[in-house]
């Protein structure tokens, strides 16, 4: 059975299974990409592409990322680059933005050869054409045509770049611009070859967790309702049962943040200075890179809930390694830079109960502490801001304003508002995703049911405030700043 519509995800899926089985069972050799080939694309006929040898070779990249490699070998290879390009499926797309449609007449205004400065149109025996060689992609022939017999055909991966950092190199393909990407999985999410995909650790955890490694999972809120009708608890048992010494909800993490976050927004106000939330990883790159002043003076020093509760962890338990498991690419770029040694999305964690014969569905939970609705619901678009106000709320404070900006586009929109300080609210809170987490790259489920099961389980914890959580977690000691 599939868990996806989309095929290209289905088969990430399946070499991510077959991968975490081989690596559980000790069979990982310099043949399994050849071994995952010929088991996912038997046969002669090629269904997908131009051949059979292309498709299996596509499987063979998808497997070397699986294994955590670059999908071909490089000399160099930029670990924090975790967004990356499989050349072998990249090529179903047009390379050229612009085309001359059938319904040209060759027209008497000739409006696109008028509007052309680089001598790129001319007129063929039945319509005009474009000189690609000489086309610079300014759109100016596709808006003067007066019969729209001009069509723009962007690339899916290109079109949704928020920073530009998709190009098509010399040879047609799809290409990163490191310096420019901030991992968001924008691309990945979007390109319906599934040509570009995230670098996978799911190797290293397995391995960690078969040599006996005091290893603990923090999981993401947005993990509920990813697995048919399993609740949370059904969730975190599993993840348990994968070998993990003790499972934790980010959230609780995501409590002490809500917090910590409202003193620094208190001072910001006082200081009469706006202020970001700092719990999305892709949002947090897109200030950094692309907006240095504003990342350094704006952008909120707590850590996420992902780093908050990996401290909390590591203060009692010292010699234990953690791993974060959720929605979002980028948040494998974030572990290396904070208190975290490895990062699995939803998919990864999927697979691996698959190879182990896992049903979340079908384990039995444990009664556990838990975090508040406040904190789960960080996963949710406008979560973070609105936990914000009840920690400020419960503490008894001035309420301050906030804005939610939704996906990458209005961040960029709002944080360049900050930066020329006509930003209006005390304080901003940023999503790569439009919607929250729960619509991350790496979720199985659609977002509106898995929505929809969150808000029903998250009833049963309604009332339960900020504070509580606190008392029974203790982050009074812990450093929660960068």
């Amino acid at each position: 059975m599939s868990l996806f519509e989309h095929e290209a995800r289905q088969f990430k899926f399946d070499v991510l299974r077959e991968v975490s089985k081989r690596s559980f069972e000790g069979k990982i050799d310099e043949d399994t990409c050849d071994e995952i080939a010929n088991l996912l694309i038997p046969g002669k006929h090629a269904d997908f592409r131009c051949c059979i040898y292309k498709e299996k070779e596509i499987i063979r990249q998808r497997t070397r990322m699986a294994l955590g490699k670059n999908p071909v070998p490089v000399e160099h290879d930029n670990k924090k680059q975790i967004v990356r390009v499989i050349e072998a499926a990249c090529d179903g797309c047009s390379i050229h933005k612009y085309q001359v449609t059938d319904n040209c007449r060759k027209c008497m205004a000739k409006a696109c050869l008028s509007a052309c400065k680089f001598d790129a149109i001319h007129m063929g025996n039945d319509h005009a054409f474009i000189d690609f060689d000489k086309c610079k992609e300014c759109g100016a022939c596709f808006n003067a045509c007066p019969f729209n017999a001009i069509v723009e055909t962007p690339r899916p991966c290109m079109n949704s770049c928020p920073v530009d950092a998709i190009f098509m190199g010399e040879s047609g393909l799809a290409e990163i611009d490191e310096e420019k990407c901030i991992n968001c999985g924008a691309c990945e999410a979007h390109c319906p070859f599934g040509a570009i995909e995230d670098i996978s650790w799911m190797v290293n955890v397995i391995d960690e967790l078969k040599y006996g490694t005091e290893m603990f999972a923090i999981f993401a809120p947005a993990i509920q309702g990813q697995f048919d009708h399993a609740t949370l608890p059904q969730i975190k048992e599993s993840i348990r049962m994968l070998g993990f010494k003790d499972v934790f909800e980010a959230a609780i993490g995501a409590d002490a943040v809500a917090w910590y976050e409202k003193e620094d927004a208190k001072k910001h106000k006082k200081e009469m200075k706006k202020i970001t939330t700092s719990c999305c990883p892709a949002f947090v790159n897109l200030a950094k890179q692309h907006f240095p002043t504003v990342y350094e003076n704006n952008v909120s020093h707590i850590v996420s809930p992902m780093v908050a509760t990996s401290r909390y962890i590591k203060k009692n338990h010292p010699k234990a390694k953690t791993v974060f498991i959720g929605p979002c690419v980028a948040k494998k770029q974030e572990v290396q830079e904070n208190d975290v040694d490895y990062c699995l999305t939803f998919e990864e964690i999927g697979a691996m109960f698959i190879s182990k014969q896992i049903w979340p569905e079908e384990v039995v939970p444990r009664e556990e502490d838990t975090a508040s609705m406040y904190a789960r619901n960080f996963s949710i678009g406008g979560g973070v801001s609105k936990a914000v106000l009840e920690a400020l709320k419960e503490n008894d404070d001035e309420i301050v304003s906030t804005l939610y900006a939704d996906g990458s586009y209005e961040c960029k929109k709002q944080l360049l508002l900050m930066k020329v300080n006509r930003f209006q609210a005390d304080i901003l809170e940023g999503m790569a995703c439009e919607g929250g987490c729960i619509c991350g790259p790496a979720t199985i489920e659609s977002p509106i049911k898995a929505k929809a099961k969150m808000l029903k389980e998250n009833m049963i914890i309604k009332d339960k405030t900020i504070a509580s959580t606190l008392e029974k977690f203790d982050f009074s000691d812990i450093d929660l700043h960068h």
